[in-house]
């Protein structure tokens, strides 16, 4: 008998593949999984390798480590990979035609990542975190007091990161052969993703400016250390890749800010760039673009909600769609003859798996199967998609519905709003709306007007207009799908997270339609986050039109706290202490408003939590999250009633 996903089962049951890499010859892939020991709540990794052809899986590492970032050589013969633990870390050579175990080719003390080969497949580029202040990376006096932290700059401190001061991360090569290694950037700011040019001369990274006052794609020389700034933005660079003669860059920005990337193309020679398209429908991923040609560009992107493979022109910018999965993928590796593609995917139905598509046969294949045994006794929701117009836009919707859905039922309905507010939602597998979904509730998410994979005018429209049109949009759907006889009208409730929990804690000041909201990480007061928060100063000021003291109206009239005297729905606070995107200071003042106005209300704090612990922290308090919540909402609302 099948049973719901229930927190212990979401948690420590389900294995996460990611981070696939296909070997330059197109036969194998090597992947991460991760799992969590129910015993002792220890999270750990370890590469897996598997056929591209198909076969059985198979481990290439020892259990009790946590292992990523691998990455083959150019000749297929070795892995290098990542692996270490909360203070030592090292990058790892495994020979693939060896039985000898990996040997460590580099040590520090903070997290090694984001590998990259050199063509000729004797140095490895790679980013640590380095402190001006302890270069040598020597460990704190057993005893000593904690150091007095003074800083000038902005970006003192980051989520996830904690205080930083000047410690930023560098970029390092280490020779394979001799185990030398060395420094080549020397700026306290971050350095991201070194990628080696064609002829192994140069390295192109991205740096971020002091105070987070924007970006620039930079070209490091690899045996001199001197720098070209290729372009410097305002606002992101998202990623970036060589051409195959090495004398173009492709890469995708956002130098105006408007929350929507476009491409760009650099020429070596010219020494100039040229924006390549005007306003993409869709938003690229994180995983850099893969040049099949001197002319074709292969990047993965999301549109609508869901991931696609976009076959881009590098001379006009024009780009075919290829693969559209309805799913969400991650990563994008493909060997050396551009056939095999391989990338982790999620589903409304599965999770954790790697997938290869093979664009000769235009066949994609899931090539794992970690998690079918634990699905297959805990089925996920069943789901559909519609779209419901609200203003001039067509506003993408999703219902999730328990696998033993009955109409003739009544259920109790969830609204489930998605943080950004330039993010989105779509086709994935998220574990607080399993957790709910099979537990009997019916649970609605949608992508509304500030929302992302929708082009830049979309993605715009929340620009000073927080609680706005995007507000009405969510509004729309729960009337649409609260006309189904089968949602129950007066059992309803809001959940949301970071800016969705800005509004949920908007929504019940607006309406008292909720019987129940569970409200994470809000923004809770516009003024104080502007001042607290690691990055509202930038984002803030760009959605209210400037800081509090010229804004002060605008911040006023769209922050939650000024309406929170009227609230009366029962309310669930969560937050994590550790949380510098939105801080806690946020959800303290939600919690004395409402209660000493006399609202319902319970308050769970998470130690040590980032603004992601919810997904990526301890896994008892990421089961402790999702039990909370699931008992929250069937205390208040019940469940399918006949």
């Amino acid at each position: 008998m099948s049973r719901p996903l229930d927190p212990e089962t979401l948690v420590y049951r389900l294995a996460m593949g990611g981070d696939p890499q296909v070997s330059p010859d197109g036969s194998a892939l090597v992947y991460a999984l991760g799992t969590v020991d129910p015993q002792t709540h220890q999270r750990h990794s370890r590469l897996w390798s598997c056929p591209i052809a198909g076969g059985r899986p198979h481990p290439l590492t020892p259990t009790a480590q946590r292992v990523t970032g691998a990455r083959w050589s150019p000749s297929g013969r070795h892995i290098a990979y990542t692996a270490g633990d909360d203070d030592a870390f090292a990058i790892f050579l495994l020979d693939v035609n060896s039985e000898s175990p990996a040997t460590a080719i580099a040590r520090h003390a903070q997290e090694v990542a984001e590998l990259a080969w050199a063509p000729d497949g004797q140095r490895i580029a790679y980013t640590t975190l380095f402190d001006p202040d302890n270069p040598d990376e020597q460990p704190d006096r057993a005893g000593a007091a904690p150091k007095v932290r003074v800083t000038r700059r902005l970006d003192y401190k980051e989520d996830g990161r904690g205080y930083l001061g000047d410690r930023r991360k560098q970029v390092f090569v280490v020779d394979v052969s001799t185990r030398a290694g060395r420094r080549l950037t020397t700026e306290p700011v971050d350095h991201d993703l070194p990628q080696w040019s064609p002829d192994g001369r140069h390295l192109a990274t991205r740096v971020h400016r002091r105070d987070r006052a924007g970006m620039a794609l930079e070209m490091l020389d690899a045996t001199t250390a001197t720098i070209d700034v290729v372009w410097t933005s305002q606002g992101t660079i998202e990623l970036w890749s060589w051409s195959p003669d090495g004398d173009q860059l492709l890469f995708a920005a956002d130098p105006d800010q408007t929350l929507q990337p476009d491409y760009f193309v650099y020429n070596r020679t010219e020494q100039s760039t040229r924006r390549l398209t005007t306003d993409l429908p869709s938003v690229p991923d994180q995983a850099p673009p893969v040049w099949l040609d001197a002319g074709h560009v292969l990047v993965h992107a999301v549109r609508s909600g869901g991931s696609q493979l976009e076959l881009l022109d590098a001379e006009t910018g024009a780009s075919t769609v290829g693969w559209r999965p309805r799913a969400r993928n991650a990563g994008l590796s493909v060997d050396s003859a551009g056939r095999y593609i391989a990338q982790a995917q999620a589903t409304p139905t599965s999770i954790g798996e790697i997938c290869v598509y093979d664009r000769h046969l235009d066949l994609a294949r899931t090539v794992t199967s970690h998690n079918a045994s634990a699905l297959a006794a805990h089925p996920p929701a069943d789901w559909e998609t519609f779209q419901v117009r609200q203003d001039e836009f067509d506003i993408d919707a999703w219902l999730l519905r328990p696998s033993d859905f009955d109409p003739a039922r009544r259920y109790p309905v969830i609204l489930d709003v998605h943080g950004g507010p330039s993010a989105n939602y779509g086709y994935g597998f998220l574990a607080h709306q399993q957790c709910l979904a099979t537990n009997g509730f019916l649970v609605l998410y949608a992508n509304p007007r500030g929302s992302t994979s929708y082009g830049r005018d979309f993605a715009g429209r929340v620009v000073r207009d927080w609680g706005g049109g995007d507000y009405r949009d969510l509004m729309a759907v729960l009337d649409t799908v609260l006309e189904r006889p089968y949602a129950d009208r007066e059992r309803t409730g809001i959940f949301g997270i970071s800016y969705g929990g800005y509004l949920t804690s908007w929504a019940i000041g607006q309406t008292d339609r909720f019987a129940a909201a569970v409200c994470g990480e809000p923004i809770f007061d516009l003024e104080s986050d502007y001042g607290t928060s690691d990055v509202a100063y930038r984002g803030l000021a760009r959605h209210g039109g400037g800081p509090p003291h010229e804004e002060a109206e605008w911040y006023s009239a769209h922050s939650p706290s000024t309406f929170a005297h009227r609230i009366r729905t029962p309310t669930l606070i969560f937050h994590g202490e550790a949380d510098q995107r939105c801080p806690i200071g946020q959800s303290e003042q939600m919690f004395v408003a409402l209660r000493t106005t006399g609202c319902e209300v319970e308050y769970v704090r998470y130690p040590g939590g980032s603004h992601m612990f919810f997904a990526h922290g301890l896994p008892e308090h990421r089961a402790d999250f999702l039990a909370r919540t699931l008992r929250w909402f069937q205390d208040h609302l019940g469940g399918p009633v006949p």
